[in-house]
């Protein structure tokens, strides 16, 4: 098995994982690469993965993260007030968002849907990949989800 134990800065990758966003923020986690090959990540504590990066192994393999397609609610605002007060709503609740120009995602959750929709904002519900703000202190995009 392949042990994954840090961040590279630079490499060519030998292959690539494919994880959803709740998967990549774990530091301790036995996959499978798509390549079909065994690993374990340990990577140090507080770890988030995000697309793109490199992920060195002991033997000095990389691999390269990419983050696979989830269904997301993605909500659309051209009134930046409006945007604000749907952001403020789902932040006071701790969940992770990804926020865009217009647009914010998260992790597709139906009450949540419609207490935007109650603001008057539009929602789509869609597969993409989820990359949200780490947050305020750098740390992991984690929170408690309802669903």
């Amino acid at each position: 098995m392949i042990r994954l134990v840090e961040k590279a800065e630079a490499g060519e990758a030998q292959t690539t994982l494919t994880l959803p966003y709740e998967q990549r923020i774990k530091s301790r986690l036995r996959v499978t690469l798509d390549d079909g090959r065994e690993a374990g990540l340990f990577l140090p504590r507080g770890t988030t993965m995000k697309e793109g990066e490199l992920l060195a192994g002991e033997n000095g393999e990389r691999v390269r993260v990419v983050a696979a397609a989830e269904t997301l609610s993605i909500a659309r605002c051209d009134d930046p007030h409006l945007f604000a007060r749907a952001c403020y709503h789902l932040g006071n609740r701790h969940v992770p968002l990804q926020i865009g120009e217009g647009m914010l995602a998260y992790l597709h959750d139906h009450v949540l849907d419609d207490l935007l929709r109650g603001l008057g904002v539009e929602v789509a519900v869609e597969q993409a990949p989820f990359e949200p703000e780490p947050g305020a202190y750098g740390g992991s995009a984690g929170g408690h989800h309802h669903h």
